[in-house]
């Protein structure tokens, strides 16, 4: 007995060291890997082979920038066997700015994989690639099966080509909100909502069963608008009449065979991959037994030619994600706000450009950041804003002050309303799981917590609360844009613009991305072409920052594995019980 005791242990003892040994090795290798990773992101140019191909992978999510840079997390994504699936908008459109002006570089291969992204980063990269289309350089998409956001991309190509027994999916835009009053009732939860805005549509999921009239018009109207522009843009790469692309996509084309497809003038030719993959050898005289010279976008992107440096600066911050109060995985406004602060005191900077892309989120945090990008104009420094996909509620808070708006037609917009929600949890607790709750108070209104329903009173001051933060809300936009409080109302009450429509009614500037906005900027502070893009906030690449993490981010994964389509409403559900007070955000609507 003893000495299978002992067996055990010392087996025990040596596994413990093996592994902490593999474990120091495997730290060691990913280290060097990391400092090279780093090296070659951080060295000045690389060069490119002749004939060269910039390879856009549309596949996984496309986001404003790459998470943190996180170069760190993909090496342990790499060592534990998975794939990266995250792309960086900002990434793309620079390799293929930089790839227009490479000689090495001879077009662009679309593989089209489906891309999942909003609908203005849709139109940012398609614009990139139409000026890409300049330099006279060929521009090819191939896909094995277009899902619509890819074939929306592809269609800015000089040619698409099918897989031979593919297919072309093009079935207009649709919205799906989850509704979970009844699944809320269900468990006893009591959503007790506080809002202003008929159209302020993000606590109707918590409060009905189905999409109200108002929320309908709205969403029917900005949708129609992001579709006729889709429709436009690809009936003008396509030379394709715009009710007859309609009519395809109304009598379900996919389903067709892919000569259909062809003779829908929707794509050009059919082949295999491989017969594909020779159309390229031949467009770059690579000989049919060797490999295609395909560089990836950060290969591109690293290749350019840098600029003597300037000490005059243009300050780019990102605004993505909910906004929150402080910390979280979007907008932190604790930090963006010190980091406004500090670029509007610093000397070398001479402007400065916020990139928004989100729904809105803490009342409170929005107020700081607008707070700081005031100072940037007291500072006497231009202030553009640049919109994407969302810039919503808290996101149209944070930028109604700029000097200039640049938002995309397809940009999501306005919703300037506001709303506080307080769950309570008293059915739960005591009709559900047999629970009662007594207690001493010595004023009236000690009691206020999840577990009690508010009164009357607290109701009613919790009310006054949310009005008077509309009120602010809608006097900072006014003045932001300068309209009379009474006109900004009147396309406020929480309605969700198309930027289309925004640009008409003066929520916005100008159609324009990124690029146009710091062009914007530099003009306006008379800069010339003498300056450099500083991003902010810096990125983080921290090993501890990442390890901390890792864990709860692969069970999230897993959490979202197993539920599947529930993993929403869990996801909706869990972030109710973090909410701040006052809530300046639209509801999260999926568009697809």
């Amino acid at each position: 007995m003893m000495k299978k005791f002992w067996t055990t242990v010392l087996g025990s003892f040596v596994g413990v060291l093996l592994a902490l040994k593999v474990f120091s090795v495997l730290s060691v290798v990913m280290s060097f890997a990391f400092i090279g990773a780093m090296a070659s992101v951080s060295g000045t140019t690389r060069s490119l082979e002749k004939n060269s191909i910039l390879y856009i992978d549309l596949s996984g999510e496309l986001l404003e920038r790459n998470p943190e840079m996180d170069y760190m997390g993909s090496l342990v994504d790499m060592g534990m066997g998975e794939k990266r699936t995250t792309q960086s908008l900002s990434t793309l459109l620079k390799a293929l700015r930089c790839a227009k002006e490479n000689e090495n570089v001879k077009g662009v291969y679309v593989n089209c994989n489906g891309i999942s992204a909003d609908l203005a980063s849709l139109e940012e990269l398609r614009q990139g690639i139409i000026d890409f289309k300049e330099s006279k350089k060929f521009v090819y998409a191939y896909g094995d099966a277009y899902a619509q956001a890819d074939y929306y991309i592809a269609s800015a190509a000089d040619s698409i080509f099918l897989n031979t027994i593919g297919a072309v999916d093009l079935h207009g835009l649709m919205s799906l909100t989850p509704y979970l009053k009844t699944l809320l009732d269900k468990v006893g939860v009591e959503m007790q909502v506080i809002r202003v805005g008929t159209f302020k549509s993000a606590v109707e999921p918590y409060m009905l069963t189905e999409m109200s009239e108002a929320n309908r018009l709205q969403q029917e109207c900005y949708l129609g608008s992001m579709w006729d522009k889709v429709v436009s843009d690809i009936s003008k790469s396509r030379n394709i009449n715009v009710d007859t692309l309609n009519l395809y996509v109304d009598s379900l084309i996919t389903v067709e065979p892919s000569s259909a497809f062809v003779k829908a003038g929707l794509v050009d030719d059919v082949c295999y991959r491989h017969e594909m993959e020779n159309k390229l050898r031949k467009l770059t005289d690579v000989k049919a037994d060797d490999d295609l010279n395909l560089a990836s976008p950060e290969e591109v992107a690293a290749a350019e030619t840098i600029k003597n440096s300037s000490k005059q600066k243009i300050a780019v911050f990102y605004a993505v994600g909910e906004i929150a109060e402080s910390g979280g995985n979007g907008v932190d406004a604790r930090m963006l706000t010190r980091e406004i602060i500090e670029a509007s005191t610093d000397d070398d900077v001479k402007a400065v450009v916020l990139r928004v892309n989100s729904p809105g989120g803490s009342g409170f945090g929005s107020e700081q950041i607008w707070a700081a990008l005031e100072e940037v104009k007291k500072a006497g420094k231009p202030f553009a804003v640049s919109m994407s996909g969302y810039a919503a509620s808290g996101g149209y808070y944070i930028s109604c002050g700029a000097d200039r708006i640049f938002a995309e037609p397809t940009t999501i917009t306005g919703s300037i309303g506001v709303f506080g929600v307080v769950p309570c949890f008293e059915n739960l607790a005591t009709e559900k799981l047999g629970m009662n709750f007594c207690g001493v108070a010595t004023n009236p209104n000690a009691v206020m917590t999840t577990m009690k329903r508010l009164t009357p009173f607290q109701r009613e001051r919790m009310q006054k609360s949310v009005n008077d933060f509309y009120e602010l809300f809608t006097s900072r936009c006014a003045t932001g844009r300068n309209m009379p409080i009474d006109s900004l109302k009147a396309i406020a009450e929480g309605r969700v613009w198309d930027g289309a429509t925004a640009l008409k009614l003066n929520l916005v500037d100008e159609h324009g991305n990124l690029e146009a906005a710091v062009k914007w900027a530099a003009a306006k502070a008379n800069l010339g072409d003498d300056y450099e893009i500083t991003i902010l906030p810096e990125p983080e690449d921290k090993w501890m920052k990442y390890l901390s993490q890792f864990a709860e981010a692969r069970a999230e994964a897993k959490l979202k594995e197993n539920l599947g389509v529930l993993y929403q409403y869990h996801k909706e559900i869990k972030s109710l019980l973090s909410l701040d007070p006052i809530q300046c955000r639209m509801e999260h609507t999926e568009i697809r």
